[in-house]
């Protein structure tokens, strides 16, 4: 009678219990599905971030000295960018390349392909303080512009370390028209070692602190803007490159021209343009050598979706054989002029949306001086390559 009675009493309140602990576990999971994936608190920060996705992929048809060699699907650009306010006067803003290997750099200790990494404080209106992984302020409209939108760049800012580590102040004059920038950086992200075969460099001492200081003015003064820099990086002990941009902007109506004037002075070739030319003749680390640089851009705005452009350069490469076995050049002592010329459409198929598709032709001629053919066995080249492809900095967040 007493086992009936406990069985009873079991059929009777288990289903009860059970009950209740289904309707605890729904409360439970309800709770949890009522709260945000990101907290309350920290929803107002976000929306002071973005999350930019910059990319330019192309389909490319690739000639070489007329003669056509391949066809291929490129990703040139893909840089993810972080930037944002954390406090009313504290920004920050970080940009990593995903088409550049990603490997720490022995002077900086920070991946070769992180272009931007760094913290801005703002104390008031007219007064910008930065430090950490910076873009070198050098000056000149095609330097200045997003990485995305240029489709070939120039041989001396191809073959220049643009992002370095260091620190830069900024003052902005009343009048919000010009901007005088001032930055210490490192001259570089590799070693001197690294850099340079010290073989062949007897007497040179790496520097204790390779420095490079850059000076920047960005004027407007209507439809002229002008953005002009002069720089000057140590490379070693006495021994240095001196580096001037002088970029102008004209706009008004539908028409754009840019012009940027280029020249770089260097004791030893930083860009290592020359020394891949005397290399061939034994001479790793070319020194005394200098460059040149004409770039222009025209655009057309037909309407508000189509683009017509046009960008011209042409970049020359001296360098003066003094100390070596070779015999002295000309007057100018120019080994080289290389041509570029990139005309094309940019289609913008989205009110809302910065996006844009594009058509180009890009070439490139390479002319050698006869001292430079005679003499570092060089040779003129042609090639050129059709394209058609996509860019967006798509924001994300």
């Amino acid at each position: 009678m007493r086992k009936c009675s406990t069985l009873l009493w079991l059929l009777l309140t288990f289903p009860a219990a059970l009950l209740a602990q289904t309707h605890e576990r729904q409360t439970d999971d309800s709770a949890v599905l009522n709260q945000p994936l990101i907290p309350v608190s920290k929803q107002t920060l976000l929306s002071n971030i973005d999350v930019i996705a910059n990319m330019q992929m192309s389909f490319q048809n690739e000639f070489d000295e007329g003669t056509y060699q391949r066809s291929r699907f490129v990703m040139n650009q893909f840089r993810l960018e972080i930037r944002g306010k954390v406090h009313d006067k504290v920004y920050f803003r970080f940009r990593d390349r995903y088409t550049r290997g990603v490997v720490p750099q022995s002077i900086d200790n920070i991946s070769r392909s992180t272009d931007l990494a760094f913290l801005r404080f703002d104390p008031n209106e007219s007064w910008s303080i930065y430090a950490g992984k910076l873009c070198a302020d050098w000056g000149g409209f095609e330097f200045d512009a997003n990485p995305i939108e240029n489709y070939e760049y120039s041989d001396i800012i191809e073959y220049a370390d643009n992002f370095l580590v260091g620190a830069g102040v900024s003052y902005m004059l009343p009048d919000k028209e010009n901007q005088f920038t001032l930055q210490v950086l490192n001259s570089r992200t590799a070693s001197f070692h690294e850099l340079y075969d010290t073989t062949a460099l007897p007497g040179i001492r790496e520097a204790r602190f390779p420095f490079a200081g850059v000076f920047n003015w960005r004027g407007n003064f209507g439809k002229f803007s002008t953005l002009w820099s002069y720089s000057l990086f140590r490379e070693a002990d006495s021994e240095y490159m001196n580096y001037l941009a002088l970029g102008n902007q004209f706009k008004t109506g539908m028409f754009q021209i840019q012009y940027d004037f280029k020249w770089s002075r260097e004791s030893l070739d930083r860009k290592g343009i020359i020394s891949g030319f005397t290399d061939n003749v034994g001479i790793k680390t070319a020194r005394r050598a200098r460059y040149m640089s004409h770039w222009v851009r025209l655009d057309w705005h037909l309407s508000g979706k189509v683009n017509l452009f046009f960008v011209g350069m042409m970049d020359d490469a001296y360098w003066k054989p003094g100390g070596t076995n070779l015999p002295a050049n000309n007057s100018t002592n120019k080994l080289r002029t290389a041509w570029g010329y990139i005309p094309g459409v940019e289609v913008y198929p989205f009110k809302n949306l910065n996006l844009k598709v594009f058509g180009t032709f890009i070439g490139r001629m390479y002319v050698y001086t006869d001292y430079a053919k005679s003499n570092l066995g060089m040779a003129n080249t042609d090639n050129y390559r059709a394209s058609i492809g996509i860019i967006s900095p798509l924001v994300i967040l």
